[in-house]
């Protein structure tokens, strides 16, 4: 079932956004926000950032699970839209797979950096992303929840 849309009435998702954090942390040893906030509030300022931040779940097929407004805006969707969508289709097809490439290298090492590749907006609009960090998102029991990805440049392709 799709997560609901992150607002103040479900803290802004703050238990996703804490595997974010969690897991990004413990893979890379860097923070995606400043460390020592609340979980609301890192949700929230997580939600409302400047930089895009996605994430789907574990399945074969893997759907999204989160997108903050960065994402919405720049893939051209609502949030049903998103949590329902497989995320290979953020790629067009010639580029799925190298993406398909990229999530099995992000598996085996618990992330990558630096990723740059081509993503596709729901109406067809080419954007170049630049300087991605994919990991994996591990909960506290060590179990495979699915992978994220964050990246702060992109290029709008003509």
């Amino acid at each position: 079932m799709p997560f609901l849309f992150p607002d103040p009435s479900n803290d802004f998702l703050c238990d996703h956004a804490r595997l974010l954090r969690t897991s990004y942390r413990r893979l890379t040893g860097r923070d995606l926000i400043e460390s020592g906030l609340d979980d609301r509030e890192a949700a929230r300022l997580l939600f409302e950032a400047p930089f895009a931040l996605l994430s789907h779940n574990a399945d074969p097929d893997p759907i999204l699970t989160y997108g903050n407004r960065r994402v919405l805006d720049l893939f051209e969707l609502d949030w049903e839209q998103l949590t329902r969508m497989p995320s290979r289709l953020t790629a067009e097809a010639p580029d799925r797979e190298e993406r398909a490439r990229l999530l099995a290298q992000v598996t085996a090492h618990g992330f990558i950096d630096h990723y740059s590749g081509v993503r596709v907006s729901s109406s067809g609009r080419r954007f170049r992303i630049e300087s991605a960090v994919v990991w994996n998102l591990i909960d506290e029991e060590g179990r495979s929840l699915g992978q994220a990805a964050t990246f702060a440049h992109w290029q709008p392709l003509v």
